[in-house]
């Protein structure tokens, strides 16, 4: 019997994907639980989604913090662990000989706001957790926190385009006007790149002549919704594994 893994989840808009994979828990079609739900959007339908479900959900305002930060960066403190130097190596979000400054900046700030995500996540002692349309990128300071080891990826996020075509943040659009004939979705986790992490599972859908934006969206959704479920169970069948063999060799 495979063990229910204790899955948390961020969203940053609707969370037509977190009701996906809510929807399976509930039908026990995964065996995994969601345990919370945060998002950096305090108006995130996401939110209300989960609410409903007797979600314990939560609300890390980036955009505040962000311009808050911008204004009067002496009004912060950065967690004594942060070191700017060891990150700025690490991260791959940004060009090397990009300024600086703007560097800084957007890792500051961003460690900031990821500070308050941990306070709320690591009580939760969860095994996963997923973006579900999560829209901010995530610095290798809160990567190395919530992962065990460089090999041990336990954040998960789902991307819509084949990767690794189209990383960024409209891969259906991109996908749809550079006039590709395939479109698709892609589960994979997170490292410090940019959507360049391990792939752990693609669907793909054909674009016909008529498609337009729109219903290629349509087309990428439906196959996303199944995908992100089948993943998880994926993620949940070999931790469980994982664990009994560990077991097995005390």
């Amino acid at each position: 019997m495979n063990r229910i893994i204790r899955t948390g989840a961020l969203v940053s808009g609707g969370g037509t994907n977190l009701q996906a994979i809510i929807n399976a828990c509930y039908k026990k079609n995964i065996d995994a639980e969601i345990v919370f739900t945060g998002s950096d959007n305090p108006y995130a339908k996401g939110l209300k989604r989960a609410e409903k479900a007797g979600i314990d959900t939560f609300i890390v305002d980036y955009g505040t913090i962000i311009q808050e930060f911008k204004n009067n960066p002496g009004a912060f403190s950065l967690p004594d662990d942060f070191d700017i130097k060891e990150i700025m190596t690490k991260q791959r979000l940004i060009q090397k000989d990009a300024d600086p400054d703007k560097i800084e900046f957007f890792l500051k700030s961003r460690v900031i706001a990821e500070k308050l995500l941990l306070d709320r996540i690591l009580p939760y002692k969860i095994d996963l957790l997923i973006l579900a349309g999560f829209m901010r990128t995530l610095t290798p300071y809160f990567i190395d926190k919530i992962n065990e080891g460089s090999d041990h990826h336990k954040i998960m996020n789902i991307h819509p385009s084949l990767l690794p075509s189209f990383p960024g943040t409209d891969g259906y659009g991109d996908t749809f006007r550079y006039g590709c004939k395939i479109g698709g979705c892609t589960v994979h986790f997170i490292d410090y790149g940019e959507d360049s992490g391990p792939i752990i599972g693609q669907r793909a859908f054909v674009i016909e002549d008529d498609d337009t934006l729109e219903t290629v969206k349509q087309k990428g959704l439906a196959l996303e919704w199944q995908l992100y479920s089948e993943c998880i169970q994926k993620f949940a069948h070999n931790f469980s594994h994982s664990i009994l063999h560990n077991d097995e060799s005390l």
